[in-house]
């Protein structure tokens, strides 16, 4: 991931950055896992705590007004930093192994969101349409109580 600019970055929507971070996030997993099997515990912990400062953002650009998933996410990623703790604490490659497996559905998970999710022109599109038809129908409303005489 050393591609990555910050002209690069700043191109990119909220939602690919979140991709973009659930990449480095299992890169660097599965990089610090590498590192204890080679007992290169110095390194495993450096990746290791960028694995948490992902989290971390992650849980901070939640928006919670979104719905019940914010909190399941959240709940999700601070179950997930203490797994990072406890598996860098003992070194452990089966914990740190399951916290991938957990990133690796989630960014599936997304990238398959962000396929399905409609894009902006289409959004807009919409909306205008919406506009519209609530508009005719207020005309339409007001024609008939004009008409009644009301």
């Amino acid at each position: 991931m050393e591609f990555l600019t910050e002209e690069f970055i700043y191109q990119k929507n909220s939602q690919e950055i979140t991709s973009l971070l659930y990449e480095v996030l299992i890169d660097q997993l599965n990089g610090s896992i590498e590192d204890i099997k080679d007992n290169q515990y110095i390194d495993a912990n450096i990746k290791l705590q960028k694995v948490n400062d992902i989290l971390y953002r992650l849980g901070a650009g939640l928006n919670y007004e979104a719905g019940i998933i914010a909190d399941q996410l959240d709940a999700l990623y601070n179950y997930m930093a203490e797994q990072i703790i406890d598996g860098n604490k003992k070194k452990d490659i089966a914990v740190l192994q399951g916290v991938v497996t957990i990133a690796e559905r989630l960014a599936s998970a997304w990238n398959e969101a962000m396929k399905n999710k409609p894009d902006q022109k289409q959004m807009q599109i919409r909306r205008k349409a919406t506009a519209y038809e609530q508009n005719v129908m207020v005309l339409e409303r007001e024609q008939t109580l004009v008409e009644e005489g009301k």
